[in-house]
């Protein structure tokens, strides 16, 4: 699917990862609804006037999403793209000698990372089925998932976060068999380790031994990258039902 004059609803897409989906959509030419809590950069929003929208959108609630979409359909008409890149990161082992992890914060992760995911995906899947399909594939959307290299080599101490990674993995290709019939491809990108706001916050340390991890190349990933691998994705309609990887060869140590 080109990207041009296409319109994609990105989650997340105020900062991080979904902050470099947002501009390189917008440079190819696709029109762009962020999806966040948190408010798209006004100078942004002031350089894209006719292509680009942010929405105050809880992916956890129903009723969030659905004003969202509705709002995106009233501004650009339709829907073609889905990227799902919002999600959290909470750190706590399952239990203690102190008590277990509480259940409220192994919900909070779920709720945003993998239901999060579902519910943006299975109601945008709607307003897809809806689309004329395209003449050159037979496509009406792509919809792509954020996971981690850490769904299937979850880390000591992040329970909550390799649980809804790996979940995401897992629904990735049942829910593009669900869609195959309506031209809808669905796939996951398994990301690695990124340069982003949330990991700058970490101790000089424990950053450097995640890179220790990887490699090559022994950096971080640039979120460009992150950015380029989805618009490959949305561009080449042979990818379907598949989970990506895009993590420099790493592998994630155990503690």
């Amino acid at each position: 699917m080109k990207l041009t004059d296409k319109t994609a609803v990105i989650t997340g897409g105020a900062s991080g990862l979904g902050a470099a989906a947002v501009q390189r959509m917008l440079d190819t030419g696709a029109r762009v609804a962020i999806f966040d809590v948190q408010p798209a950069s006004p100078a942004l929003l002031a350089s894209y006037p006719d292509t680009l929208r942010s929405f105050h959108v809880d992916v956890a609630d129903a009723g969030s999403v659905a004003a969202g979409i509705a709002a995106t359909l009233d501004a650009f008409g339709s829907i073609q793209i889905c990227a799902n890149v919002a999600g959290v990161v909470a750190t706590g082992l399952t239990a203690t000698q102190q008590g277990a992890l509480p259940l409220a914060e192994f919900k909070r992760v779920i709720d945003i990372n993998l239901v999060g995911s579902f519910n943006v995906a299975s109601q945008v899947a709607v307003a897809m089925m809806r689309n004329e399909p395209d003449p050159e594939h037979g496509e009406r959307g792509v919809i792509i998932h954020t996971g981690s290299i850490s769904g299937t080599q979850g880390p000591q101490g992040m329970i909550a976060y390799a649980t809804s990674k790996g979940a995401l993995e897992a629904m990735t290709l049942p829910m593009s068999r669900d869609l195959a019939a309506h031209g809808i491809r669905v796939n996951t990108i398994a990301a690695g380790f990124f340069e982003t706001p949330m990991s700058a916050v970490l101790p000089p340390e424990v950053h450097d031994y995640i890179v220790s991890s990887i490699e090559f190349p022994k950096r971080g990933g640039d979120p460009a990258e992150f950015a380029a691998m989805l618009c490959f994705i949305v561009e080449t309609a042979y990818v379907n039902g598949g989970v990506l990887p895009i993590n420099g060869a790493a592998f994630v140590p155990p503690r």
